[in-house]
């Protein structure tokens, strides 16, 4: 497990404390609509962070190629009709590049400074010449107002617990997923980013934004620095 990360419920726990059962459970939200109108049409997109497929098997009934991404080999086992790599994201190296690479669930809010560069390093090392980034971000208020809690349409509760302070800028959240039939918590540390420390962390590792790509601003696309972006 990693430090600060745990989780509990029925079913294999992931090393950052997320459960399997539970995202296998979790509905598809807007992100493979996002996703689809920032990018061409049948790119080829490196998806980091995979998990279950939440994400993946949309994007690929949409067209697009995957390749996913995760170091769980218990999450990759539910991923079906993408080419799937077990792997820590942020030492991934594969000798490739993609049209489009994903950094989703909001990893980018790694609570330790060398594993976030890392993960934006990944990015960098994996897009193709006119490619881009898509990097999705909490919103301005995720580690505000709690708890609180949200109930989904399909018939589960959400709660966010608490986040409190551990030192250095960054938070312990606690997360409640609760079912009829079965209740997951996951507890990980998530360093809040104002919008200059985000663009600072990006342009550290040769990024830049290009546009917000949700009007919460929680999904942006960036392009490497140092190239040109594809018409």
């Amino acid at each position: 497990m990693r430090e600060g990360h745990q989780g509990t419920g029925p079913g294999a726990i992931t090393p950052d404390g997320c459960a399997v059962e539970l995202y296998a459970r979790l509905p598809v939200g807007s992100e493979p609509d996002v996703i689809a109108a920032a990018v061409p049409a049948g790119a080829h997109i490196l998806e980091l962070g995979c998990g279950v497929g939440r994400v993946t098997h949309p994007l690929l009934e949409r067209g697009f190629t995957v390749t996913a991404v995760d170091e769980s080999p218990d999450m990759l086992e539910r991923v079906r009709g993408a080419r799937t790599i077990c792997s820590p994201v942020e030492r991934l190296d594969m000798g490739e590049t993609f049209d489009v690479v994903m950094l989703a669930s909001f990893l980018v809010h790694s609570g330790d400074p060398e594993v976030r560069r890392g993960l934006l390093r990944t990015c960098v090392r994996h897009v193709a010449e006119g490619g881009c980034v898509l990097i999705q971000r909490e919103g301005g208020d995720y580690h505000l107002n709690v708890p609180r809690e949200r109930v989904d349409p399909t018939g589960f509760t959400v709660r966010i617990l608490s986040a409190e302070p551990v030192g250095d800028g960054v938070n312990r959240v606690r997360a409640e997923y609760v079912f009829p039939d079965a209740t997951w918590t996951q507890t990980f540390r998530s360093r809040p980013l104002t919008e200059e420390q985000f663009e600072e962390a990006l342009a550290e590792a040769g990024l830049r934004v290009d546009r917000c790509l949700t009007e919460d601003g929680t999904w942006v696309r960036a392009v490497p620095e140092a190239r040109k972006e594809r018409p």
